[in-house]
């Protein structure tokens, strides 16, 4: 008897009460203390790197405290900032090559963000965010002194500023004589009516939107800003009107500024991204000297995963013209399934922006997978443009030439994007005439640069190679060795003679190198140290193994510091698996990942279980393969419990895993394979499922790469869902979830119904709610809070040999 998705007369149940946050054993509290190690960057001359110093876990007063959720944004409103945004604690720059350090003088406990270095490679900007708000400071790199730019306030819920030239940012600052915020209405002022007007507008379930006309207010009032050019020497110049500027880009010779300015009428269906917006050229006294394209509400863009809206797209700048606007434009009203000859082109219109723009290229595709912004700019007469489908899965690289579009296009290379093996790498960009990134070429402009992850049947080899512009033939100038992962971060020639890179080993920790690429010598940069030493005894293995059906799989096995196989047995085992969908056994074969990485935890991770006597099976591929020429998710159970066995056989064959006393979890997408393997199988002794979907008719038009509706695979939605098998979950299930979940289609209720469910049903589970946690959790109470039920979890149903009863 079919079985059919309970969608409003769920199961209610008490779900408990508050309790105080738990600590995680004090070998995990440790590790969660350990400030992280300095993130690098590079100036553009690459004569300098800068150290960031970044804050550890922040506190829960902190990711807790009060915010507004406004059109698919989070906005802290003390701040007029990013209620994500991520903070340092201090900056340090030095000279490539010398051991000398010169640290940026800020004041001890200033909040940095927005760091970014000027064109010259001699200022560092930053904002400081203080009780005063958002403000705007700059540093000399030679000597570290610093100062604040200007007494304005930033907006800072995207990134507030971007450079003009070596001297003067273009800024979001906060509206002089603004005012005090929008108050709620005290007495509702009446009902809140939507409507939908016959027309097909399928959206995904996104969160954070705007309810209600207060939230219009609030809207208006955090994202309006002024834009003014900041001069070095603090002089601040205002142009144009205010508004809700989504985006300003100056172009490459500083003389235009191109500016969205999102307007009524608003959504309450869809995020800020799909609002409508007037995308115009101004000058730098703010007077628009060309209108590109206003932008309608897009809440019925067609449908499909090609599917675009019409109009321009993609808007930008080359890099290397002083001021020519490109933008992607669709041939085909926006949908794929449009029998055309041509579905994208790439247009151009150089200043003053009068008479038609150009057409530079039409592609069989979508330029960019849809998003347009798979173009790499090198010269007058090269550009090199990748085109893509996801339905197809199919890319192609292209070489044009901007000042000839008459000439045919050249086709670089064409692969599938499933295949990790043949991806060529991405090219190496530098600052060109007007500052913006170019393709980085050798001193006579015949050869360009690929950086890759170098995926092969040996696991990732991160290489650099030399590409001939003319012929396309590579040569490799550098590919990493056994047994180290090394990864090329920077050129510092455009010869490649001498590069960085970030080179790490099982047992040591990733530090940046100058490597001398003919001479095969490297030279230390950087000495962060092991931020776990407790984890410095564990062992690990990248294993291979098959599927029932002869797909190729892998996985990392992770042993605690001190097993002793012989004499301590099998252990208990935590598997921690995520699946993925794929259209052919070969791209599902392929090798992920590689076995020389330096890994330790941070945050919630699974590898914590380590220091509690586990072994860990991490990331074994689950892949969901198209059959027989269906769709992948057509056979998505069977294949999930075939590729769960094959990772339980694997580590039992090596004799590390119980059998009897294995647990299965997962995140996200992982959570939902979760539950679902408890729903189907009777091979794990417990599961740990964090901040999942387990009713899909809560996201009826679509998840992960499945396109079809809830209409179109009422079945499948239905087979797939584990709520729909709650009555078979027996195996004990903590179900984890943040209250403030912001992923689009992991609401909170999600793991709410399920747990009613389960307990209604006389299953055993727990269900944890993380107050003002978002899909991945920040706060430090939360991550230990987290962590404690786990290994309690673990402990209580998996440890013992002998199985345990639900209470």
């Amino acid at each position: 008897m079919r079985r059919t998705v309970a969608m409003l007369l769920a199961i209610t149940a008490p779900l408990g009460a508050q309790m105080a946050y738990k600590q995680p054993p004090a070998a995990i509290a440790k590790i969660l203390d350990t400030p992280p190690t300095p993130a690098a960057s590079f100036s553009p001359d690459k004569s300098k790197m800068l150290m960031t110093e970044r804050n550890g876990l922040p506190p829960i007063s902190d990711v807790g405290a009060p915010y507004l959720r406004l059109a698919g944004t989070r906005v802290n409103p003390r701040t007029n900032g990013s209620w994500r945004e991520t903070f340092a604690r201090g900056l340090v720059v030095r000279a490539i090559g010398s051991t000398t350090e010169t640290r940026i003088q800020t004041a001890a406990g200033a909040k940095i963000s927005h760091v970014t270095w000027s064109d010259d490679s001699r200022k560092i900007v930053f904002s400081i965010t203080g009780a005063d708000g958002i403000k705007l400071w700059v540093a000399d790199a030679s000597t570290g002194a610093a100062h604040k730019l200007a007494d304005v306030s930033l907006n800072g819920i995207a990134n507030p500023c971007s450079w003009m030239d070596a001297t003067e940012l273009i800024c979001q600052t906060i509206p002089a004589g603004r005012g005090a915020a929008p108050a709620a209405p005290e007495i509702p002022e009446g009902p809140i009516v939507q409507e939908a007007d016959g027309h097909k507008n399928p959206a995904p379930t996104f969160e954070d939107l705007l309810s209600s006309p207060q939230d219009e207010k609030l809207f208006d009032y955090y994202f309006q800003s002024q834009l003014a050019i900041i001069s070095l020497d603090g002089t601040v110049t205002r142009i144009g009107s205010k508004g809700v500027h989504s985006r300003t880009s100056p172009s490459p010779d500083g003389k235009y500024v191109l500016v969205s300015t999102v307007h009524r009428p608003y959504s309450y269906q869809v995020p800020e991204g799909r609002f409508p917006a007037l995308t115009e050229v101004w000058d730098r006294s703010g007077k628009s000297v060309r209108k590109v394209q206003d932008t309608p509400l897009q809440e019925g863009a067609p449908r499909g995963v090609d599917a675009v809206e019409t109009g321009p797209r993609a808007v930008s700048w080359r890099a290397d013209a002083p001021a020519s606007l490109v933008w992607v434009e669709a041939l085909d009203g926006g949908d794929m399934n449009a029998k055309v000859a041509k579905h994208d082109h790439l247009l151009a219109l150089s200043a003053p922006f009068q008479g038609e723009p150009q057409e530079l290229i039409a592609v069989e595709s979508r330029i960019g997978g849809g998003r347009g912004g798979s173009v790499t700019w090198a010269k007058s007469d090269l550009a090199i443009v990748t085109e893509a489908a996801r339905k197809t899965r199919k890319t192609k690289t292209w070489a044009i030439n901007p000042s000839n579009p008459s000439q045919a296009p050249r086709l670089m290379w064409e692969r599938s994007t499933d295949d990790r093996y043949g991806d060529p790498g991405r090219f190496e960009l530098t600052r060109g005439a007007f500052g913006d990134n170019v393709l980085l070429t050798s001193k006579d402009g015949e050869s360009a640069y690929l950086v890759g992850a170098g995926a092969s049947a040996e696991g990732d080899r991160p290489f650099l190679n030399k590409l001939d512009l003319a012929t396309g033939k590579t040569t490799e100038l550098f590919r990493s060795q056994a047994p180290f992962y090394e990864n090329v971060s920077t050129m510092l020639d455009p010869e490649g003679s001498r590069i960085v890179t970030l080179r790490e080993s099982t047992d040591e920790v990733p530090n940046y190198f100058i490597r001398d690429v003919a001479a095969n010598k490297l030279t230390q940069l950087t000495h962060a140290k092991d931020p776990a030493p407790e984890f410095a005894g564990v062992k690990k293995e990248f294993v291979k193994y098959k599927r029932a059906d002869g797909v190729d799989l892998t996985a990392t096995v992770y042993l605690p510091a001190g097993y002793d196989k012989a004499k301590d047995g099998p252990l208990p085992f935590f598997l921690w698996a995520y699946p993925a969908e794929f259209e052919t056994v070969a791209a599902a074969s392929q090798i992920s990942g590689s076995p020389y990485r330096f890994t330790r935890p941070s945050g919630a991770s699974r590898l914590m279980m380590l220091t509690q006597g586990y072994g860990v099976m991490d990331n074994p591929t689950i892949p969901i393969i198209a059959q027989n020429g269906g769709k992948p998710n057509d056979t998505y159970v069977e294949q999930l419990v075939a590729g769960a066995k094959a990772a339980i056989d694997k580590v039992v064959e090596m004799g590390v895993a119980d059998r009897d006393r294995i647990a299965v979890g997962g995140h996200s997408y992982g959570a939902f394979m979760t539950a679902n393997l408890l729903a189907h199988t009777n091979f794990f002794r417990a599961g740990i499922a964090e901040s999942g979907a387990y009713n899909r008719t809560l996201t009826p038009f679509g998840f992960q790469n499945e396109e079809r509706t809830y209409w179109e695979a009422t079945d499948l939605y239905t087979k797939m869902s584990p709520f729909t098998y709650a009555d078979s979950i027996k195996t004990p299930i903590l179900l984890i979830h943040g209250m403030a979940d912001d992923n689009t289609g992991t609401f909170p209720i999600n793991s709410e119904r399920l747990f009613a469910a389960l307990k209604g049903n006389g299953g055993t589970a727990k269900y944890v709610q993380l107050p003002a946690e978002p899909h991945g959790y920040r706060a430090r109470e939360s991550i230990g809070h987290v962590l404690a039920e786990e290994v309690a979890w673990l402990d209580k149903f998996v440890k013992p040999k002998v199985k345990v009863k639900a209470d």
